[in-house]
């Protein structure tokens, strides 16, 4: 497969997976709003920071109310991680490889940037639950990765969208466990209260995971919370499970076999999948949870760049040139 072509289904995979993870958080945070007691302020500066662009905001916004933060989330084309771009920018690259898409798949992709595209904010807001726009979005991107499930041959290209699918939910729901834990880290009083239980809710359905959750471990508590998200072999939205199948799909794409690696991008994923495989809640604890998700994240980083030099990046040949003696 081309670079070109394998780089555009690979962050065509990463976009969909970006404006997927911000519709959910924006809507688990309305249901979050509408539970906490009267009188308590409703927390929107965390989906910010959990997006990464703090920094981005601030340079435009004074506060983190929340109809400027769902702009700026939602529709601002100044952000290129709003859902409105991470969608563009989905399509644009969809487009890029037309072909290789199934038509069911581009007519789904095109609709969604379309109808992102013709709302307004007020469109958002003059709606009687502004929480049924977020879930369309959602629910479209869901439809989007069935469809890719069941019309889409596994050749390289669905292992690289696929690869780039899991690499931003691993990267999503480490960002999101971390910002949640320590903005909405309630006081000693406050453990174990009807409102520490709200917080804990709102960050397992920020991953779609609260009923797994109960059925599995029962009882919600933190250390069972964090190991669920960080080390959970079986649930599709834990750092480890992402990683192990992005581990598989670059394996499948180089063609390895029992875990060796033929790239840089393999070794680094397989350093961290073992890490996480060989490491438990206690050695979370025990580094500190910041310290921790931090370094995840940055191992994360140098994989998508070991990507980008191993697959996307045109090699140039090297040419020796022989100099004969006259």
């Amino acid at each position: 497969m081309l670079s070109r072509v394998a780089n555009s289904i690979y962050w065509l995979g990463r976009y969909l997976e970006r404006a997927e993870n911000y519709a959910r958080f924006i809507d688990v945070n309305f249901n979050l709003m509408l539970d906490l007691p009267p009188g308590l302020k409703a927390q929107w500066e965390p989906l910010v920071l959990a997006t990464g662009d703090h920094a981005h905001y601030v340079k435009s916004h004074k506060d983190f109310d929340k109809r400027s933060v769902i702009f700026f989330m939602t529709l601002d084309r100044s952000n290129p991680n709003s859902i409105l771009s991470a969608i563009t920018y989905a399509r644009e690259n969809g487009r890029i490889v037309r072909e290789h898409l199934s038509k069911e798949t581009w007519e789904k992709i095109n609709g969604l940037y379309h109808m992102l595209n013709n709302t307004s904010e007020r469109k958002i807001w003059g709606k009687k639950d502004p929480r049924s726009f977020f879930e369309d979005i959602k629910y479209q991107i869901q439809l989007l990765y069935g469809l890719a499930d069941t019309t889409v041959a596994r050749t390289e290209g669905w292992y690289f969208r696929t690869l780039g699918m899991y690499l931003e939910r691993a990267d999503k729901t480490s960002r999101i466990l971390d910002v949640k834990y320590h903005m909405l880290l309630p006081s000693p009083q406050e453990v174990g209260s009807p409102l520490d239980f709200l917080h804990w809710n709102a960050l397992l359905k920020s991953v779609s995971a609260f009923n797994t959750y109960r059925r599995l471990y029962g009882t919600i508590e933190s250390s069972g919370l964090l190991e669920f998200l960080v080390f959970n072999r079986r649930f599709p939205r834990s750092i480890y499970f992402c990683i192990k199948e992005a581990e598989d799909c670059l394996h499948m794409i180089s063609d390895s076999q029992n875990y060796d690696f033929k790239n840089s991008a393999e070794k680094e994923i397989g350093a961290l999948r073992s890490k996480l495989a060989f490491s438990d809640i206690a050695d979370i604890i025990k580094d500190g949870l910041h310290e921790s998700i931090d370094e995840i994240q940055q191992k994360i980083n140098v994989i998508s760049s070991e990507i980008e030099l191993s697959f996307f990046q045109i090699k140039q040949p090297s040419f020796t040139q022989n100099q004969s003696q006259s």
